[in-house]
């Protein structure tokens, strides 16, 4: 199961060192008989509900195989085996539990977390009723931790997708999933906070966070607001061994959705880019730009021939709106244009010269995230490369341990700024430039503020 370097996901134990095509979505029955009288007494309950939509929540298992490496070999022995047999990954079995959420009842599509079916060969569900399905995967994405899977069966069950932009804090959330294999379970709570990003847990994060009790086995799960719709999918916790301490997060079903449309379309998705660098308005940045506002995205720069540049953004500008909805961070905005598909029009609120403006752009496809590291050079396999348009060049943001990635010395956090003393700005370049090339090549390194190289064959 993958394990954030901060976070846990749900389906994982962590220590308490750790910081801590539209789907033809039916309609889901709403509360009944709610209030229920006993003994001539009120008696609020969720009970009604839960029961037409809990058997939409699965239960998933899945087993496969993933690498780990051997134990170095001794100094000593390198003399007799060489250093071929040091570190060499080795397949091992695994075995592992999450939820999932039934959204289309008809042709059996199921959405739960990447991480829960990383690496499976087998992934088995179970239904409520006790009925145990194969899963196929119809397609992923790792950088926002979302799959979706499809069974095939009769008489299921599916929960009608919520507006997940119109949630407020104080807004009532029950989780449902299958925590610690006991079964499925309900648990209860309000929305804590929403945009939660910055946490380290994925590539696109716009979180929200919920007190409703969830644990280790809840990934991939519902969380539902009282009319028993979908919000969000279960993903993360902060807490000591893998237990609630009530704080968790939930991908949003909006950001959901527009994944899932590209996964059904194109098998993959096909993720959009805006073309700009920037940060979030603080009070520093509100100052010294003479700001009368004190939140969105503040845009330090615009790439050339990027879709903010067609449409005429510029180094400066605010970003605090997109479709008519408020933009409260960089970062929110970084993941709402990468939960959108490409070639997808959008409308953003900008605030120049104290001037608010509307800006339609038409996002472009971002190219570098459909190019594996392994497919660009098989000395990079394992490693998770990110392009830095503030930096203008590629930075390494994970290193599989085991992987030839890291045997050939790479570390997270190091900075691809080019090859054989060639200037490399971003990802597409890199593989255009290695695709002919032979033989040994210097891979020019920025590693703690030092440049060096790193020699692959």
């Amino acid at each position: 199961m993958k394990k954030s370097s901060k976070l846990s996901k749900l389906s994982l134990v962590i220590s308490a060192a750790l910081f801590s095509s539209t789907l033809a979505l039916t309609s889901a029955p709403v509360l009944a008989n709610w209030p229920v009288q006993v003994d001539g007494q009120v008696m609020p309950s969720l009970a009604p509900m839960l029961e037409h939509i809990t058997p939409a929540v699965v239960s998933i298992s899945v087993i496969g195989t993933h690498k780990v490496p051997q134990q170095n070999v001794p100094d000593a022995f390198k003399f007799f085996f060489g250093n071929k047999r040091q570190s060499q990954p080795q397949p091992q079995p695994f075995r592992g539990l999450g939820s999932g959420v039934i959204i289309d009842s008809e042709k059996g599509y199921i959405v739960t977390n990447y991480h829960v079916i990383e690496n499976a060969d087998e992934i088995m569900v179970t239904l409520k009723d006790g009925r145990q399905l194969e899963a196929i995967k119809i397609g992923s994405d790792a950088k926002s931790d979302i799959a979706l899977l499809q069974i095939k069966s009769d008489n299921l069950i599916e929960i009608k997708l919520a507006d997940s932009d119109e949630l407020r804090v104080g807004d009532f959330a029950i989780a449902i999933g299958s925590p610690f294999g006991l079964g499925q379970t309900v648990t209860s709570g309000i929305v804590s906070a929403l945009g939660r990003s910055n946490l380290n847990i994925e590539h696109y994060e716009d979180f929200i966070q919920t007190d409703a009790a969830i644990n280790s086995g809840n990934s991939g799960g519902a969380l539902v607001n009282l009319r028993g719709e979908l919000i969000g999918i279960n993903t993360a916790i902060i807490g000591p061994g893998g237990g609630n301490v009530g704080i968790g997060f939930a991908i949003p079903s909006n950001m959901m959705h527009n994944l899932i449309k590209q996964i059904i379309e194109f098998g993959e998705v096909h993720r959009g880019i805006l073309g700009v660098s920037g940060r979030s308005v603080n009070s520093e940045i509100a100052k010294a730009m003479e700001l009368n506002i004190s939140q969105g995205g503040f845009i330090e720069q615009v790439m050339p021939d990027s879709a903010a540049d067609e449409a005429g953004i510029k180094a400066g500008d605010v970003i605090v709106g997109m479709n008519g909805k408020s933009i409260k961070s960089f970062l929110e905005l970084r993941a709402k244009i990468g939960s959108i598909g490409a070639n997808t029009t959008v409308n953003l609120t900008i605030i120049r010269d104290g001037d608010k403006k509307v800006f339609t752009v038409k996002l472009k496809q971002d190219q570098s995230a459909d190019i594996s590291p392994a497919s660009i050079h098989r000395m990079l396999a394992g490693a998770q490369l990110e392009n830095s348009t503030k930096k203008q060049a590629i930075i390494i943001e994970q290193v599989a341990q085991g992987s030839p990635a890291q045997m050939a010395g790479l570390k997270a956090g190091d900075i691809i700024t080019g090859v054989n003393r060639k200037r490399i700005k971003d990802i597409a370049q890199l593989r255009d430039y290695l695709k002919d090339k032979t033989g040994v090549l210097a891979l020019n390194i920025v590693r703690d503020n030092h440049a060096q190289y790193i020699m692959i064959r």
